[in-house]
């Protein structure tokens, strides 16, 4: 803890030198992430976030996808869009790796959806993973990262990581991400290292806990706005974060870590 004190020091020292300047939006790294997942996820939130991956990557960007056992039984939809075999070969061994970490632990692999995401309306492991893959819209997959690796590539990545919100966000963070966009249909307060939008998939839970939320798209189920308007709207947010303004989860002073620890962590 001493030596991780001195070198924050350090980093400290240095951060306090930068000024903010202009740049392009092709240089936004943006993470993605979803988390207490209800019926309208893969509806609403979830394809609004995957519309918008795909209109910053056509701009340049970078946007990452991590969680991966929440991808078991959705693999087909991504695995099909990675760029060359090197890459296609480096997100399967992710995917087997990470059952096989589940097998040498003695838990089953299907041991999701957790007890809210069926409360919410989900049905399946596969009704799941289905809406947590349209994060990634239909952009080519260009790298797999692994946990806690660095986005080199401008594109769509996948990153090695949990289900667990705080590990997921906190590896998001250290792959270099500006801001983290995280649909939920249940609500979370949390905040990652990073500014983190909070993205509802529903009216309900914007009424009931608006002071949580950051964009609403569940006025896609209501039709006040199509997805890709909705995309659009959001694209706007993350200039806007990206250029200072302040999340929910800051404004609330929410800046909260989570390391990968050994054992199962889903």
């Amino acid at each position: 803890i001493e030596e991780a004190l001195t070198i924050l020091s350090k980093l400290y020292e240095n951060a306090n030198k930068c000024v903010r300047e202009e740049c392009d939006a092709g240089e936004l790294i943006i993470g993605m992430k979803c988390g207490g997942s209800d019926g309208l996820s893969g509806i609403t939130a979830n394809p609004v976030v995957g519309a918008f991956s795909d209109l910053l990557v056509s701009k340049g960007g970078t946007t990452i996808l991590t969680e991966v056992p929440e991808m078991f039984g959705a693999e087909q939809m991504l695995l099909h869009r990675c760029v060359s075999r090197e890459v296609f070969d480096k997100a399967q061994a992710m995917l087997n790796e990470y059952r096989d970490y589940f097998v040498r632990n003695g838990q089953p692999v299907y041991g999701n959806p957790a007890p809210g995401n069926y409360e919410g309306g989900i049905s399946s492991l596969e009704d799941k993973s289905c809406g947590c893959v349209q994060k990634g819209g239909s952009a080519p997959i260009v790298d797999v990262l692994p946990y806690a690796g660095q986005a080199t590539k401008h594109g769509l990545n996948m990153l090695c990581g949990p289900g667990n919100d705080m590990v997921s966000t906190t590896a998001l963070t250290a792959a270099g991400c500006h801001v983290i966009l995280f649909s939920t249909g249940r609500g979370t307060p949390f905040g990652a290292p990073a500014p983190t939008l909070k993205v509802f998939t529903n009216q309900r839970l914007c009424d009931h806990k608006a002071n949580w939320m950051d964009f609403n798209a569940g006025v896609v189920a209501t039709g006040e706005r199509t997805l890709d308007e909705a995309a659009d709207d959001l694209y706007q947010m993350v200039l806007d974060t990206a250029s200072g303004k302040l999340t929910s989860a800051e404004r609330r002073g929410c800046h909260e870590i989570s390391i990968w620890k050994d054992g199962v962590c889903l």
